[in-house]
């Protein structure tokens, strides 16, 4: 593909991953962008926790939902969720579209579908959302060539720090939610979850630190790294998982995808991921992936259908 194709799809692929530009990325920088007012809720109540610092990445906030009737009591569990800018009320996104995660968490758990959880919406940076939710040991399994170059200096824009940014979930924010709300904190109660790159860190964060979180909801994942249907990076991915994934049985896993816009891209990586998930033995009731039919790469579409991941990882 001619190289001025390629830059308009990779600026279109990053409007549709989060509406961060693709420009140079630095490491550890000092502290998020300035923050708009907090999300409004209709259900329960929102804790930012402003700039939360970090040794390992840069400074973000960090946007709690407690659901009505939270006590600090060891009885909630937790779900950590990324790009937490857009979880909660379309009129603070930069596309107008959220996830309203409270709206559905609260509904389910009044129909006592779900055990009672908390939200960790936890901010993604913009410029170094790529780098920090591609998986880092997927690079070790491509091979050097167009595909590499491509993932590496148009997208990434430097190195990848996913591993970075799982230390700082695991090593610092876990702590601190453990310290300040007091959850239940077992791998059972611990789940993350979120959407397109968010999906891949998710699936990353489940295999790297197994004893950490229990189960990981994949919602339209990037299998395909950049912004073209190829073969090199689900590949890659297909390698690493062969190699990391834990016992089938012991974690909950939910995978997903639509088949319109960016979605469509990702039928072929999928259905590779779905079979080697087969292989190893993985099945119901702690794996499910879905298909939804018409479905695209938006928070609209995550919304319709984020009752089943949820009821998944946290059903009674």
């Amino acid at each position: 593909m001619p190289s001025a194709a390629r830059r308009c799809l990779l600026q279109a692929g990053a409007a549709l991953l989060g509406g961060a530009a693709l420009a140079p990325s630095t490491a550890m920088t000092p502290a998020a962008p300035a923050a708009p007012a907090l999300p409004g809720v209709e259900t329960g109540r929102l804790v930012r926790l402003a700039d939360f610092a970090s040794q390992h990445v840069a400074a973000r906030h960090v946007d709690v939902w407690l659901p009505e009737g939270f006590a600090a009591d060891g009885r909630h569990a937790v779900l950590y969720m990324h790009d937490g800018q857009m979880l909660y009320d379309a009129r603070t996104t930069w596309n107008k579209q959220a996830w309203n995660v409270q709206t559905v968490a609260a509904r389910l758990m009044a129909a006592g579908q779900i055990r009672p959880f908390i939200v960790v919406g936890v901010w993604n940076t913009g410029p170094t959302r790529f780098a920090e939710y591609f998986p880092q040991r997927f690079v070790d399994h491509l091979a050097p060539g167009p595909a590499r170059d491509v993932l590496l200096q148009r997208a990434a824009m430097g190195p990848v720090r996913s591993d970075a940014y799982l230390r700082f979930l695991v090593e610092e924010l876990k702590p601190a939610i453990d310290a300040r709300f007091r959850p239940a904190t077992e791998p059972g109660d611990t789940f993350i979850a979120g959407s397109s790159m968010g999906g891949l860190i998710s699936l990353y964060a489940l295999t790297e630190h197994p004893q950490v979180f229990g189960g990981a909801a994949c919602l339209s994942t990037h299998w395909i790294g950049y912004f073209e249907r190829n073969a090199e990076v689900p590949a890659a991915a297909l390698a690493y998982l062969r190699q990391h994934l834990p016992p089938p049985g012991r974690h909950r896993l939910y995978m997903d995808r639509g088949t319109a816009e960016l979605d469509a891209l990702y039928d072929q990586a999928q259905e590779r991921v779905d079979a080697l998930m087969r292989e190893k033995g993985f099945g119901a009731p702690t794996f499910d992936t879905r298909v939804f039919e018409g479905a695209g790469h938006h928070e609209r579409a995550w919304t319709e259908r984020l009752h089943i991941p949820l009821a998944h990882l946290l059903g009674r």
